[in-house]
Protein backbone atom coordinates (compact mmCIF):
# COMPACT_ATOMS: atom_id res chain seq x y z
CA UNK A 1 0.00 0.00 0.00
CA UNK A 2 1.18 3.49 -0.78
CA UNK A 3 0.51 5.68 2.28
CA UNK A 4 0.66 8.91 0.30
CA UNK A 5 -1.77 7.89 -2.43
CA UNK A 6 -3.85 5.47 -0.25
CA UNK A 7 -3.90 2.75 -2.92
CA UNK A 8 -2.96 -0.92 -3.06
CA UNK A 9 -1.11 -2.63 -5.89
CA UNK A 10 -2.55 -6.08 -6.61
CA UNK A 11 -0.56 -9.07 -7.96
CA UNK A 12 -1.65 -8.07 -11.48
CA UNK A 13 -0.20 -4.58 -10.99
CA UNK A 14 -3.55 -2.78 -10.86
CA UNK A 15 -4.11 0.18 -8.53
CA UNK A 16 -6.93 -0.46 -6.06
CA UNK A 17 -8.25 2.82 -4.69
CA UNK A 18 -9.78 3.31 -1.25
CA UNK A 19 -13.60 3.30 -1.21
CA UNK A 20 -14.82 3.05 2.40
CA UNK A 21 -14.18 1.77 5.91
CA UNK A 22 -16.49 -0.48 7.91
CA UNK A 23 -16.40 -2.50 11.13
CA UNK A 24 -17.05 -6.26 11.15
CA UNK A 25 -16.71 -8.41 14.27
CA UNK A 26 -14.94 -5.57 16.06
CA UNK A 27 -12.32 -5.17 13.32
CA UNK A 28 -11.99 -2.00 11.25
CA UNK A 29 -11.73 -2.90 7.57
CA UNK A 30 -10.70 -0.52 4.80
CA UNK A 31 -12.13 -1.47 1.40
CA UNK A 32 -10.14 -1.00 -1.80
CA UNK A 33 -11.03 -2.05 -5.34
CA UNK A 34 -10.93 -1.40 -9.03
CA UNK A 35 -13.40 -2.28 -11.78
CA UNK A 36 -10.84 -4.62 -13.42
CA UNK A 37 -11.07 -7.15 -10.52
CA UNK A 38 -14.17 -8.80 -12.03
CA UNK A 39 -12.27 -10.12 -15.03
CA UNK A 40 -8.81 -10.56 -13.52
CA UNK A 41 -7.22 -14.01 -13.86
CA UNK A 42 -5.21 -13.47 -10.66
CA UNK A 43 -8.23 -12.62 -8.45
CA UNK A 44 -7.81 -15.83 -6.40
CA UNK A 45 -4.41 -14.53 -5.22
CA UNK A 46 -5.98 -11.31 -3.90
CA UNK A 47 -8.95 -12.59 -1.96
CA UNK A 48 -10.17 -15.73 -0.31
CA UNK A 49 -13.67 -14.33 0.18
CA UNK A 50 -16.40 -16.71 -0.96
CA UNK A 51 -18.89 -15.64 -3.59
CA UNK A 52 -21.86 -13.76 -2.26
CA UNK A 53 -24.80 -16.15 -1.65
CA UNK A 54 -27.20 -14.22 -3.89
CA UNK A 55 -24.73 -14.42 -6.77
CA UNK A 56 -24.35 -18.16 -6.27
CA UNK A 57 -28.13 -18.63 -6.30
CA UNK A 58 -28.49 -16.45 -9.37
CA UNK A 59 -25.80 -18.46 -11.18
CA UNK A 60 -27.50 -21.71 -10.15
CA UNK A 61 -30.78 -20.46 -11.57
CA UNK A 62 -29.17 -19.57 -14.90
CA UNK A 63 -27.39 -22.91 -15.14
CA UNK A 64 -30.59 -24.89 -14.50
CA UNK A 65 -29.36 -26.49 -11.26
CA UNK A 66 -31.81 -27.33 -8.48
CA UNK A 67 -33.11 -24.25 -6.73
CA UNK A 68 -35.30 -25.80 -4.02
CA UNK A 69 -39.00 -25.12 -3.68
CA UNK A 70 -39.59 -24.13 -7.30
CA UNK A 71 -38.34 -27.55 -8.45
CA UNK A 72 -40.82 -29.34 -6.20
CA UNK A 73 -43.72 -26.94 -6.84
CA UNK A 74 -43.67 -25.29 -10.28
CA UNK A 75 -46.56 -22.97 -9.27
CA UNK A 76 -44.62 -21.56 -6.30
CA UNK A 77 -43.39 -18.48 -8.16
CA UNK A 78 -46.89 -17.64 -9.39
CA UNK A 79 -48.30 -17.89 -5.88
CA UNK A 80 -45.41 -15.85 -4.48
CA UNK A 81 -45.94 -13.16 -7.10
CA UNK A 82 -49.62 -12.90 -6.18
CA UNK A 83 -49.26 -12.91 -2.40
CA UNK A 84 -45.90 -11.70 -1.12
CA UNK A 85 -44.54 -9.47 -3.84
CA UNK A 86 -47.64 -7.35 -4.44
CA UNK A 87 -47.50 -5.52 -1.07
CA UNK A 88 -43.79 -4.83 -1.49
CA UNK A 89 -44.37 -3.47 -4.99
CA UNK A 90 -47.10 -1.20 -3.63
CA UNK A 91 -44.89 0.04 -0.80
CA UNK A 92 -42.01 0.64 -3.22
CA UNK A 93 -44.35 2.71 -5.38
CA UNK A 94 -45.43 4.72 -2.30
CA UNK A 95 -41.80 5.38 -1.48
CA UNK A 96 -41.25 6.69 -4.99
CA UNK A 97 -39.46 3.52 -6.21
CA UNK A 98 -36.28 4.78 -4.62
CA UNK A 99 -33.88 3.88 -1.84
CA UNK A 100 -34.57 4.14 1.85
CA UNK A 101 -34.21 7.63 3.25
CA UNK A 102 -32.15 6.46 6.23
CA UNK A 103 -28.87 4.60 6.62
CA UNK A 104 -27.79 1.73 8.92
CA UNK A 105 -29.92 -1.31 9.63
CA UNK A 106 -31.80 -0.15 12.77
CA UNK A 107 -32.97 3.05 11.07
CA UNK A 108 -33.87 1.29 7.82
CA UNK A 109 -35.77 -1.36 9.83
CA UNK A 110 -37.75 1.41 11.52
CA UNK A 111 -38.47 3.09 8.18
CA UNK A 112 -39.63 -0.24 6.73
CA UNK A 113 -41.76 -0.99 9.81
CA UNK A 114 -43.52 2.38 9.47
CA UNK A 115 -44.12 1.76 5.76
CA UNK A 116 -45.57 -1.70 6.50
CA UNK A 117 -47.77 -0.23 9.26
CA UNK A 118 -49.09 2.41 6.85
CA UNK A 119 -49.76 -0.28 4.24
CA UNK A 120 -51.61 -2.49 6.74
CA UNK A 121 -53.70 0.40 8.08
CA UNK A 122 -54.64 1.57 4.59
CA UNK A 123 -55.54 -2.01 3.66
CA UNK A 124 -57.67 -2.43 6.80
CA UNK A 125 -59.47 0.87 6.07
CA UNK A 126 -60.18 -0.32 2.53
CA UNK A 127 -61.58 -3.66 3.71
CA UNK A 128 -63.37 -2.63 6.93
CA UNK A 129 -63.88 1.08 6.45
CA UNK A 130 -62.62 3.72 8.86
CA UNK A 131 -65.50 3.19 11.29
CA UNK A 132 -64.96 -0.59 11.29
CA UNK A 133 -61.24 -0.17 11.94
CA UNK A 134 -61.86 2.26 14.81
CA UNK A 135 -64.38 -0.16 16.31
CA UNK A 136 -61.94 -3.07 16.01
CA UNK A 137 -59.20 -0.99 17.68
CA UNK A 138 -61.49 -0.21 20.65
CA UNK A 139 -62.02 -3.92 21.39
Amino acid sequence: MSAAADVYRCPAGERLTYHYTNVEDGKTLRRYWTSTCKTCALKAQCTTAPRAPHRTLRARGRSGESSGEVDHNPNAMGVRRQTAEHPFGTMKCWMGATHFLTKKLPKVATEMALTVLAYNMKRAMTIMGVAGLLEAMRV
